[in-house]
């Protein structure tokens, strides 16, 4: 099982299923991420506040801009490309960007009876 720490705007997003795409360079620990592996979410702002979710589809790219052309911001929880690609350069450089390429993790949410 992979864990991710998502900020809390964006945890809630994915947590109600809004958004279903989750972002991340594909960096050594994103490369490990199969299709039918399981994801446990966690919520920056509360430690005890988690999910777990199932990776349905991988889409890779190398930069945040040309996987806009794969994907639909929307679901990635953005408004629109501009706006993806301004606050994803906050987390990701551009440069790290190229260099390592990036991912976006389409998901499923687990419905299992003790979830938050």
């Amino acid at each position: 099982m992979h864990t991710m720490t998502v900020k809390e705007k964006y945890y809630s997003m994915l947590k109600n299923g809004t958004k279903v795409i989750e972002l991340r360079l594909f960096d050594e620990k994103r490369q490990t991420i199969k299709i039918g592996d399981i994801i446990k979410f966690h919520n920056s702002s509360d430690e005890n506040d988690n999910f777990e979710a199932i990776v349905i589809k991988l889409h890779r790219a190398e930069n945040f801009e040309n996987l806009c052309g794969i994907i639909s911001p929307l679901q990635a929880g953005f408004e629109n490309k501009e706006t993806l690609i301004t606050v994803l350069k906050e987390f990701y450089p551009l440069a790290k960007q190229n260099i390592n390429g990036v991912l976006g993790i389409e998901i499923a949410t687990r419905q299992t009876s003790s979830q938050n």
